[in-house]
This record gives C-alpha cells, structure tokens and sequence, in this order.
C-alpha cells in the first residue's frame, strides 16, 4: 500500500496560540502580560469541585472509566434548565469540547462530506472539517445578521450540503441565535436531510436573554459542551457529546477507540460542580462587569463597530481604519503594551485581518488594567492613509 501522490488536508495553524506563547516567553523575561486572548476563566474550579477531586484522590486509584452518576446528572441538567429529556445513554464524556467535535463529525459524516458554518467562526470547525478530509463550506455573517447563520443563508449555498455547525453564543462575536431563527435551522436541515452540529460550550454565559438548546427543537442534532467555559474547569479537560439515539452507538464505538475515557478525577469534580450554581453565577456577574467596561471603553478607543457581546466572554471588534493585517497588530499591541489580543484572521480567514477579539474572562481589576495601557496606545496609532485616529 502507498501514499505516493496523496494530499494532506491544509490545516492553518491556530494564530492565537502562537501569540500566546510569545507572552508566556515576554512573561518569562519579565514582562507584565495581560492574558486576553483566550477564553479561559481566570477563576478556577468551583471549591466543592476541588475538594470532590481532593476526597478522590484519597479513594480512588482511578481507572478507564465513565461516570454513570455525571452522565444521569447531565440529563437532569438538560430537564432543568432546557426541559428537554435527554437520555444518560445519549451522552458521551470526552476530553473537552475538541474530542466532543471531532466525534460529532466522524460519526454523522464521511470524508468528503460539505458542511456548512458561519464566518467569523471558531477556527477550530473548519480546520477540524479539513483534518477529517471534509470540506468546510463557510457562510458570510455580518453584522446585519448578528453575524449568525439563517436558514435562507443556508438555502442560498451553491452546491450540495451534508451538514450544518451553529454556535450559540458564538466564537468571536458572542452573538446568540433567536428561537424562531435556531428552529429555521433546524427545520431546513430536518427538510434537507442534514446533519446538525451545536456547539454549546458558552451555555450559561448570557447577560441578557438565555441561549436556547437545538434539543428543544430536535433530537436529531449532536451538541457539544464542555465544562471549561461557564463551570470554570479548563485545566480539568472535561466535556460531553449528546448523540441522537440512531448515532449513540457508532459514537460510542469511536470514542473507545479514538479516545478511551476522559480522567476520572475531573469527572468526579464535574459531578460537584454541576451543584455550584450560587459560586458560578458570581463568575458570571465578574464577566457582566468586564462586559460592560469593555464595550464602555472601547468606541472612546476609536473601536466603535464591535459585535454584540450578548453571550459568552469576548468582545470582536472591527480595526480596518488601522490595519488590515489583525496578526502582526496583535504581535505589535503584546510587544508595546503588553496585552496579549485575538487576531480576526483566526476566526475569518477573508475579512478577519481587519478584526480583533478580546476576552474578558478576567478578573475586573485586569481588564481595567488592560484597557488603560491599551487607551494610550490606540490613541497613538495612525489611521490606514495616514491621517491620525
């Protein structure tokens, strides 16, 4: 057998990832660095997370193993906050929300397969889709449409689809999807005979109306989520997959080859924290804050066409009358002031040079911070042409 004259599928490199460890090595010289440029709470695992883990670690030798307690927690989960009955046996944990994706595509999909996404998107959709030997077929969303996908964007598509992935609140723009424009979706997929993936993973990280599960529409969709954005467990690696029950057992039968178990110390945290509401919400009322200075700060920046923000923790906002090249901006901005920043080109690989993304998933404290070293340092900047800002 031979590979001679096979093409590789081109996966982009993650930008943001690049620009963060250059942080870490100006942080290792002795730079103050402001970390905004990944969605990661600053907080960590909720307390009673931590002592389930301490009181494992005590009993538990650990082994391949899925916890059916966390698994029939989840599905009350999604009766409490979605009213939708979501069997245990539809639910598979994984190692984060990125295994929980690749198992989505690789049991509903086969190679070849076209499937839709909006742009600007988390990098990850379309570069996971190339890695599976599938074609991502990417779908301007402006701001005319709150930067979402809608189901005449999908019947506008030239060419045959396979499958469609929404976010909700989304990756850069933390824009929500409305009821009535998720179950068109949903719809025009069901009509169609298309897959559906929802990526879930900024659930509970809203500041105005809730996100709504694809659940509470079909239960032919695969949802990922993970425990790392809203319950603060990033460093855990915990995440789950909600197969329909016609693809419950292929997924189950790839997720013991591709990836066994997830570890079983994060999964007896997760159980804990799954009851940590009242110390999660004070997350949540953190970020409400940080929220509200950035999208107060930033317009007196000069950053005046930013998106939505009505749900997860970022802020994308538009620097075209700067630059329309966002990743050496963003390498400039972390040199000079130490703030490390998301370049747009991560997220649309067309329009993103003329964007930015900011997390505020920090403490209130850092994110004035980051936005008083940032003020002097817009101020100073030319614009495109030459004339002053």
């Amino acid at each position: 057998m031979t590979t001679e004259g096979a093409v590789l599928p081109v996966v982009d490199p993650f930008y943001a990832i690049g620009l963060s460890l250059l942080a870490r090595r100006l942080e290792a010289g002795g730079a103050s660095i402001i970390h905004m440029e990944f969605g990661q709470p600053s907080t960590g695992a909720p307390s009673r997370a931590i002592a389930a883990a301490h009181a494992a670690l005590d009993s538990d030798p650990g082994s391949y193993w899925e916890s059916q307690d966390l698994k029939a927690r989840l599905s009350r989960h999604y009766w409490e906050s979605y009213g939708v009955d979501l069997p245990a046996g539809q639910i598979l944990l994984t190692c984060g929300a990125s295994p929980a994706l690749v198992l989505a595509l690789s049991t509903r999909f086969p190679a070849g397969a076209r499937i839709a996404l909006a742009r600007p998107g988390y990098v990850a959709y379309r570069n996971t889709i190339r890695a599976l030997h599938m074609e991502p077929v990417e779908i301007p969303c402006g701001a005319e449409v709150d930067f979402q996908l809608s189901a005449e964007a999908l019947d506008a598509v030239e060419g045959p689809l396979d499958g469609v992935i929404i976010a909700s609140p989304a990756n850069p723009t933390g824009s929500i999807l409305p009821a009535s424009r998720l179950e068109a979706i949903v719809r025009f997929c069901e009509s169609r005979g298309l897959g559906l993936v929802s990526d879930e993973i900024y659930h509970g990280l809203t500041y105005g109306e809730r996100a709504r599960s694809v659940l509470e529409f079909t239960d032919q969709a695969f949802v990922v989520n993970s425990f790392s954005k809203y319950f603060s467990m990033v460093a855990w690696r915990l995440g789950w997959l909600a197969a329909p029950p016609d693809h419950a057992d292929r997924a189950r039968a790839l997720i013991s080859n591709l990836f066994l178990t997830p570890p079983s110390l994060s999964q007896h945290a997760a159980l804990a924290a799954l009851d940590c509401r009242e110390e999660l919400e004070a997350n949540l009322a953190v970020y409400r804050t940080n929220r509200h200075l950035l999208l107060q700060a930033l317009p007196r920046l000069g950053l005046a066409s930013i998106a939505p923000a009505d749900g997860a923790f970022y802020v994308y906002a538009d620097v075209g009358h700067l630059t329309q090249d966002s990743l050496s901006f963003c390498e400039r901005i972390l040199r000079e002031t130490g703030v490390a920043l998301a370049p747009g080109v991560d997220f649309d690989p067309v329009e993103g040079g003329r964007f930015i993304r900011f997390s505020f998933a920090l403490s209130n404290d850092l994110v004035r911070e980051g936005l008083e070293r940032l003020a002097p340092w817009f101020a100073a900047q030319p614009r495109l042409g030459g004339a002053p800002t």
